[in-house]
């Protein structure tokens, strides 16, 4: 059974900015989507602009994991969308959040902080460094990979413990970010992975992309199983 990816952004100029543009010719929105192909994953496009933020009742019911990247326009998420979210998460929907996203209401109400962090955009080189590596997240990764630009994100950052710390990141300029931590709220998971700024290749990084896609099927896991077993009892029951 395929693992229901809904891909969000805000469909604002990271999708149709020229220097975004020249690194993501799909934009942001087709980079992301563009990491699960094939039987295993049905994946769907959602942004601000659309019908209730393109995250209706429906969408998210039929939603495994949905992945979150936003970056201007935070504020302009509606306060009813945000906690339609926060139910379908603390009732077993992953949530992967990425980059910039880190300031979006949706993370910044399900950590019950300002997740605020340090910056500047540098684009100086990141070396990752894999701290949990028998997680499932970070299978199949080496114990380090590096990205040869990346904006600078530092501590502090304002989140709660992790429940699981999965990688660090390390800066040319020395600065040091917990750069891939997991959650648990409620039945769901909310995942947060660093890379990402858009006028950068990051998501063209094959291991970047194989920790994203890592993380969905780990997220996913209970809430596909729980839907097979479901379906295979009912219709046992419609035998019976």
């Amino acid at each position: 059974m395929a693992i229901k990816i809904t891909v969000w952004n805000e469909d604002n100029v990271q999708e149709s900015s020229p220097d975004v543009l020249k690194v993501y010719p799909q934009g942001l929105l087709g980079a992301v989507a563009d990491m699960f192909p094939g039987e295993h994953f049905q994946v769907r496009k959602a942004w601000l602009s659309q019908e209730e933020a393109g995250l209706t009742d429906e969408i998210l019911s039929d939603t495994d994991v949905l992945i979150w990247w936003g970056h201007c326009k935070h504020g302009q998420v509606p306060d009813e969308i945000v906690t339609r979210v926060q139910g379908h998460v603390l009732r077993g929907m992953g949530l992967i959040v990425l980059h910039s996203g880190h300031e979006s209401k949706i993370f910044q109400r399900l950590m019950g902080t300002q997740c605020s962090l340090r910056w500047h955009e540098m684009n100086e080189r990141e070396r990752i460094f894999v701290i949990e590596p028998s997680h499932p997240i970070m299978w199949g990764l080496p114990m380090h990979f590096e990205l040869e630009a990346e904006e600078m994100y530092g501590e502090r950052f304002d989140i709660p413990t992790p429940d699981a710390l999965l990688a660090l990141g390390w800066y040319q300029s020395g600065e040091v970010f917990r750069s891939a931590c997991l959650f648990n709220r409620g039945y769901g998971k909310v995942f947060y992975f660093q890379p990402g700024h858009e006028t950068l290749p990051s998501y063209h990084n094959p291991y970047v992309k194989q920790v994203i896609v890592n993380a969905a099927f780990f997220i996913a896991r209970n809430r596909v199983l729980d839907r097979e077993l479901h379906s295979d009892f009912a219709e046992a029951l419609e035998k019976f």
